[in-house]
C-alpha cells in the first residue's frame, strides 16, 4: 500500500490513524478465520484469509484490504478482542 495513502487514512469510527498489519497480526487473524471465520461487526464472517489489512492504533479494530483497496466500512471491520492470540 502507499505510504502517503496509508498517512491520511483513519478509522471512521475511532478516527484514530491506521498501520498495515504485521506479519504476526496477519497469522494470528488468519488463523482465526481458518479456525471457523472471524465475526464482523455486522455479524456476517470473514471466511477468506487476508492478504493485507489495516489496524487502529491501539490495536483493537482491524479492516481488510481487497486487492490494494481498504474496505473502511464499520459494519465489516474485526474487533480484534475476538481473536485469542491476537498479538498485542
Amino acid at each position: 500500500m502507499d505510504r502517503k495513502l496509508l498517512d491520511i487514512l483513519a478509522c471512521p469510527a475511532s478516527k484514530q490513524p491506521l498501520d498495515l498489519l504485521n506479519p504476526a497480526e496477519l497469522a494470528a487473524i488468519n488463523a482465526a478465520i481458518g479456525n471457523g471465520g472471524l465475526p464482523r461487526n455486522d455479524g456476517s464472517q470473514q471466511v477468506e484469509p487476508l492478504k493485507e489489512g489495516l489496524i487502529t492504533r491501539d490495536h483493537k479494530t482491524l479492516y481488510r484490504i481487497d486487492d490494494g483497496i481498504p474496505v473502511l466500512l464499520v459494519d465489516e471491520s474485526m474487533a480484534t478482542a475476538l481473536i485469542a492470540d491476537f498479538p498485542r
